[in-house]
C-alpha cells in the first residue's frame, strides 16, 4: 500500500485534496498532515511515507527547502498556485506539480504517475513552465477604491504597504491611506513577488519601500520604510527574507 504525506499551511485545502485522493485513490493510505514545513520535515521522517503532496508557499521552510530535507526515496507531488518558485521546483525529484485549484482530472494524471514511478519529463516540464509562467502583464497595476458614488483609480505602484484589518485592507501611499474590501491573500496573489513581500499574516510590503530590517532575539525584524513614518513587523516565519546570503 502507499501512504501518503499531506502539506499545506491552509488547512482546508489538506481537507479537500485528501477528499479528492479518497474518492480517486481509495488504496492510498494518509499517514499524516502537516501545516508548516519544520512539521513536515519531522513528520516525514516518522512516519516515512512513499509520496508527499507538499505546498510551496509556506511560512518558515517554504516547500523547496522542505523537498531537500525529505528521506531520499520519498516522492515529492508539488502542490500550490503558481509562482516565482515553480522553475525551481523541478530541479527537485518531483514527480508532479499541481496547480491550484486542483482539478481532478489533472489529480487523477498525476495518481497514474505516482503508480507508474514516471517523473515529469523535460518534454512536459517545459511545456508546463510556458503554460503556468505568468506575464509581467498579468500582475495588478491599478487598485479602485473609493466609497459611495465616488471611485479613485490608485496605482499599484504609488502603494508603501497593505496591511488587512478584520475583513478590509488598508492601502498605504506616502499621502493617503485607503481602504479595500478584500482579503490580503486574494491580493497578493495578484501581485508580483519581485515587487512586493509579504512580510507577515497581516502585511504585503513593497521591496523597494524597505530602507532597512533590524532583527530582534525571537528573529523577528522591525522594517524602517524609505518614505513612511511607521515601522512595520516581519514575523519569524518570514524572517528568511532578510537573511544575508
Amino acid at each position: 500500500m502507499t501512504r501518503a504525506l499531506i502539506v499545506d499551511d491552509e488547512p482546508h485545502l489538506v481537507d479537500y485534496l485528501i477528499a479528492k485522493l479518497e474518492k480517486l485513490w481509495p488504496e492510498l493510505e494518509v499517514v499524516g498532515t502537516a501545516y508548516n514545513g519544520l512539521e513536515a520535515v519531522t513528520l516525514a521522517h516518522d512516519a516515512k511515507p512513499d509520496v508527499v503532496f507538499l505546498d510551496i508557499k509556506m511560512p518558515g521552510l517554504n516547500g523547496l527547502a522542505v523537498a531537500e530535507k525529505l528521506p531520499v526515496d520519498c516522492k515529492v507531488v508539488f502542490v500550490t498556485a503558481f509562482d516565482q518558485y515553480a522553475v525551481d521546483a523541478f530541479k527537485q525529484s518531483a514527480v508532479d506539480y499541481l496547480l491550484k485549484p486542483i482539478a481532478e482530472d489533472r489529480l487523477r494524471e498525476t495518481i497514474d504517475r505516482l503508480k507508474q514511478r514516471q517523473p515529469v519529463v523535460q518534454g512536459d516540464l517545459a511545456a508546463l513552465i510556458d503554460t503556468l509562467s505568468p506575464a509581467k502583464d498579468s500582475f495588478l497595476h491599478w487598485l479602485r477604491v473609493g466609497t459611495d458614488d465616488v471611485t479613485e483609480l490608485v496605482a499599484v505602484q504609488d502603494v508603501i504597504y497593505f496591511q488587512a484589518d478584520l475583513k478590509y485592507v488598508d492601502v498605504v501611499t506616502s499621502h493617503k491611506t485607503y481602504v479595500i474590501r478584500q482579503s490580503l491573500t486574494d491580493l497578493e496573489a495578484k501581485l508580483d513577488p519581485d515587487v512586493f513581500w509579504r512580510i507577515s499574516r497581516g502585511c504585503i510590503v513593497c521591496v523597494d519601500q524597505i530602507a532597512q530590517a533590524k532583527r530582534d532575539y525571537r528573529g523577528r525584524y522591525d522594517i524602517r520604510l524609505r518614505n513612511h513614518h511607521k515601522t512595520l513587523r516581519a514575523t519569524q516565519p518570514y524572517g528568511h527574507l532578510f537573511k544575508k546570503s
